[in-house]
């Protein structure tokens, strides 16, 4: 059970520096003094078919990064690692 709590904070805090830093580009777009923050590059595979004539499926992963996530995933690590030492 112990495991589980940290690897659930461990998820809880990525995700969260994720979704932050998504959003501070996305509010920083288009702003003269804080545009750089919403700057980023798309980088994966877009999508691949695979018809097998009975079966059929897609395969695609995009990953797209900003310099405002490049920022807030080791802030959250940090908050990670200050909150859950006693886990």
């Amino acid at each position: 059970m112990k495991n589980f709590k940290k690897t659930f904070a461990f998820i809880f805090f990525m995700l969260a520096g994720i979704i932050l830093g998504a959003f501070i580009a996305y509010v920083c777009e288009g702003k003269s003094y804080v545009g750089w923050l919403a700057w980023g590059k798309r980088v994966g595979l877009e999508s691949f078919a695979v018809d097998l004539y009975v079966i059929k499926f897609n395969i695609g992963l995009m990953v797209h990064a900003t310099i405002s996530q490049i920022f807030t995933i080791p802030i959250a690590l940090i908050v990670y690692a200050k909150t859950c030492k006693g886990l």
